[in-house]
């Protein structure tokens, strides 16, 4: 029975065969009792054989690049009338238009299904979809959780510290105001002090003046008589 990998893998070689220009592609279901050695027959025709290799070039690298599948065995590239891809589960054909007509193998295989390519591709998705549906759903710890939340908060953190604005600090004017008083007091109490010190330095001057006055009366006295 054929998996849904090897149809999936019919289904781009066919699609490569129609991108590259090919004619008249058709995909072969094979008789188990007929033939047991592959599943599928991948048929088309060319009208050069630059264009026969280009074809066989590109579904070996797309098979290879999606799939990891080498072709088991290349035959006829060299003379690109008839080249031969070997997939063992599917095996590709592209021949040269009179080639073909004259190998007729579509005739030979009368066993043979023709698959219809959109069919073949719907019940694809189909079946991809279906299975993508039962696939579980990866559960989240805690810790993961916790870890997906982080960025998430530091972002928003990060965005409230740029929206809040710089508080604009008031000019510091009051303590300035009452240096300056302080200043003013002291230059007045330094002031009264000078004032204090003259008026001492001044009395004894005084004292002796009113001592003076005296002395001089008693001889003014005496000298009246």
């Amino acid at each position: 029975m054929p998996t849904q990998e090897t149809r999936q893998m019919v289904l781009t070689a066919a699609a490569i065969c129609d991108e590259k220009k090919g004619e008249d592609t058709r995909v072969l279901e094979l008789d188990p009792a007929d033939s047991g050695f592959t599943d599928f027959f991948v048929i088309t025709s060319t009208t050069n054989d630059r264009q026969s290799v280009a074809i066989a070039d590109e579904i070996e690298l797309r098979l290879k690049r999606e799939f990891g599948q080498y072709a088991n065995s290349v035959e006829g590239r060299k003379q690109g009338e008839w080249i031969l891809l070997d997939y063992v589960d599917f095996v590709v054909h592209i021949f040269l238009a009179e080639k073909r007509a004259f190998y007729d193998i579509e005739r030979l295989r009368k066993s043979a299904t023709q698959v219809d390519l959109d069919e073949l591709k719907r019940a694809l998705t189909k079946k991809t979809l279906a299975a993508r549906k039962k696939a579980p759903a990866k559960k989240v710890t805690a810790p993961a959780a916790k870890k997906a939340a982080a960025p998430a908060a530091k972002k928003t953190a990060a965005k409230k510290a740029a929206t809040k604005k710089p508080a604009v600090k008031a000019p510091v004017k009051a303590p300035v105001k009452k240096a300056v008083a302080k200043k003013a007091v002291v230059k007045k109490a330094v002031a009264k002090k000078a004032a204090v010190k003259k008026a001492v330095a001044k009395a004894p001057a005084k004292k002796a003046a009113v001592k003076k006055t005296p002395a001089k009366k008693a001889t003014k006295k005496a000298a009246k008589r």
